[in-house]
Formats: structure tokens, C-alpha cells, sequence
């Protein structure tokens, strides 16, 4: 097998690295679709106090996320990160792609801690973000550095890591809004 682990995509890493990012990710979700409508129902109205600098359309828009909604966002996201670990396993780990999504995976579980250290208490996906998704990344890049695949992460790195993150959710969101809207306005046959 010249040192390459069967399925490893080339890079002798394993698919524990490269699928593992969405079977992490997976779990973390998991947790933000059992939370967020009721948290964002039972939460906005004491946080629209506390924070009256936030813009009010944020806050809105907040309350009005159903379970539908979420769930449908958090497949469409299941898509992005399924490609990326994908990507990650057929090039070996090397792929961009896919370190942008470990990146940004790893850098959104500490926005979660930062959320709920802002808010004082529980947000969704504060449980499994020092329980999985930050352990599953250090653990991720440290293989992928012994493999010798490893990116450098550079500030910009970082900021690219978020972006890519919060685009995708964004991009996610919108086209659950787009799907169900189009299904509640379908006429019936």
C-alpha cells in the first residue's frame, strides 16, 4: 500500500480526518436544530434589552426562524460541508476547500462560546462546541500538519475561515426562506 492508509484519498490521513468534518459537524447541528426555535422564542425579548444596539430587523428576523426553516438550512449547509470533506478526502487533506471549511468549523465553535459568554448563559451549539467541534478540529489540523498538508493559517486565513462560515450559513438561510416560501405559494394540484 507504499504507506497510504485504503480509502485515504492519497494522503495517508485517513477519512476519520476528511469525513470526520461532517460527522462532527453533524452532531454540532444536531444540537442547533433541537434549540434554536424555542431558544431564539424564549431568549429575543430579554436580549433585545440587554443589547439595544443590535439593528432590530436582526432581532426579528431571529424570532422568526421555525424548525422548518432551520432544519431546511442546516441540509442545505450539510451539502457545502459534505463537499468539502469530500474534496478533503480525494486530495489526501490538501485541498483548500476543505482546510477552509476545518477553519472556519473550528472558528465558529468559538463564536459560540463567545455568544454565550455575551449573552450569560446557554446559546445553541455551546454544548458540543468545547465538546466536539473545537477538539475535532485542533485534532484534524494536527494530523493534517503531521501529514505535511497543513496550510499555514495566516490572519487572513482566519478571516477567510469566518467568511467562508458566515456566507455559507447566510447563503444556507436564504435558500430555505426562498424553498418554503415557494412552497406555501405553490398552487395546489
Amino acid at each position: 500500500m507504499s504507506g497510504y492508509e485504503a480509502g485515504d484519498g492519497g494522503g495517508g490521513i485517513g477519512a476519520g480526518v476528511t469525513f470526520g468534518l461532517l460527522a462532527a459537524w453533524a452532531v454540532h447541528d444536531l444540537e442547533e436544530v433541537a434549540t434554536v426555535p424555542c431558544w431564539a422564542r424564549g431568549r429575543v425579548p430579554g436580549l433585545r434589552e440587554r443589547f439595544p444596539g443590535v439593528p432590530e430587523r436582526m432581532w426579528r428576523r431571529l424570532e422568526s426562524i421555525d424548525g422548518r426553516e432551520f432544519a431546511t438550512a442546516v441540509a442545505g449547509m450539510a451539502v457545502v460541508v459534505a463537499i468539502a470533506a469530500a474534496d478533503g478526502h480525494r486530495t489526501g487533506g490538501r485541498s483548500a476547500f476543505y482546510q477552509g471549511a476545518l477553519n472556519g468549523f473550528g472558528l465558529h465553535g468559538l463564536v459560540h462560546l463567545a455568544q454565550a459568554t455575551a449573552v450569560r448563559g446557554y446559546t445553541p451549539g455551546a454544548v458540543t462546541s468545547p465538546l466536539v467541534v473545537i477538539p475535532f478540529t485542533l485534532w484534524a489540523r494536527g494530523r493534517l500538519r503531521r501529514a505535511g498538508v497543513l496550510r499555514s493559517a495566516r490572519p487572513r486565513d482566519v478571516v477567510q475561515g469566518l467568511a467562508l462560515a458566515a456566507a455559507a450559513t447566510a447563503g444556507a438561510h436564504m435558500v430555505a426562506r426562498r424553498l418554503l416560501r415557494r412552497g406555501r405559494t405553490a398552487p395546489r394540484t
